[in-house]
């Protein structure tokens, strides 16, 4: 078929066939196997903590799985108590998460095209990994041309690995968490902001588009420094967002 020169030319992608989807759904485990190696100290860290609060071997996959999130997993851990105080808990996890509130915003465009359930499957599949890699991905194939965007196999891909894997090693972190002794003072808590290097890295676009996140950076690191708690997310995030607003109404 001969095409225009004003006809735009769009890479459409071929039904979502068993062939397409498996081999989308193994692009994303590819893709996220880097993260992984920082995900495995990272989990058997929060499984030995869990522990040394008192939650047993059952009670470890069920933190991790019903709450995918590893940074408010580690603040309720250090607020745990017996009895928990459960509103505080509640509190500094929904203070924590909201950061999910700005990733799932940048996220949003590009799930239109899926259904209501499809939509909420991948929304609470979402960590920063996840979402990091969803949102490069989906940007490439827009900036290539191809329709959808959003891989959906290729997030599940991705999402369903780390989830199990999280799960997994954090519960074996719980078993072996007498072995470790103090497993903080081996260093495995900076697998954590490790990961997050790694995945800026994937989405660098030069120093310009970098000073939202200079911004969002600065206030965090200030706030953790001047005031208690976990506002410094907050301060952060928001920061970073009406950086981002002016910097692009100048431009």
């Amino acid at each position: 078929m001969n095409m225009t020169s004003d006809t735009p030319a769009i890479a459409i992608d071929p039904s979502p066939d068993r062939h397409t989807t498996r081999s989308e759904i193994k692009r994303g485990m590819r893709a996220m196997l880097p993260a992984l190696v920082g995900i495995v100290p990272l989990g058997l860290l929060l499984g030995a903590q869990a522990t040394t609060k008192g939650l047993s071997v059952v009670e470890v996959p069920l933190l991790t799985g019903l709450n995918f999130a590893g940074g408010s997993e580690f603040a309720a851990l250090a607020l745990w108590t017996s009895p928990p105080h459960l509103l505080l808990i509640a509190g500094i996890t929904l203070l924590i998460n909201s950061r999910f509130l700005l990733m799932g915003a940048a996220l949003a465009p590009f799930l239109r095209h899926l259904t209501k359930r499809q939509a909420l499957a991948s929304l609470y599949l979402m960590s920063d990994a996840c979402w990091a890699l969803g949102l490069s991905d989906a940007r490439r194939r827009a900036a290539a041309g191809i329709t959808p965007a959003f891989s959906l196999p290729y997030y599940l891909g991705a999402s369903a690995i780390l989830y199990v894997s999280w799960v997994v090693v954090a519960t074996i972190g719980a078993l072996c968490g007498p072995l470790f002794g103090d497993a903080q003072s081996l260093g495995l808590h900076m697998a954590f902001p490790a990961i997050f290097i790694v995945l800026i890295r994937s989405m660098w676009k030069g120093m310009r588009a970098a000073r939202p996140w200079l911004v969002s950076l600065i206030v965090a690191a200030s706030t953790y420094l001047l005031v208690p708690g976990a506002w410094y997310m907050v301060a952060g995030a928001a920061s970073g967002m009406l950086a981002a607003y002016v910097l692009a109404a100048k431009a």
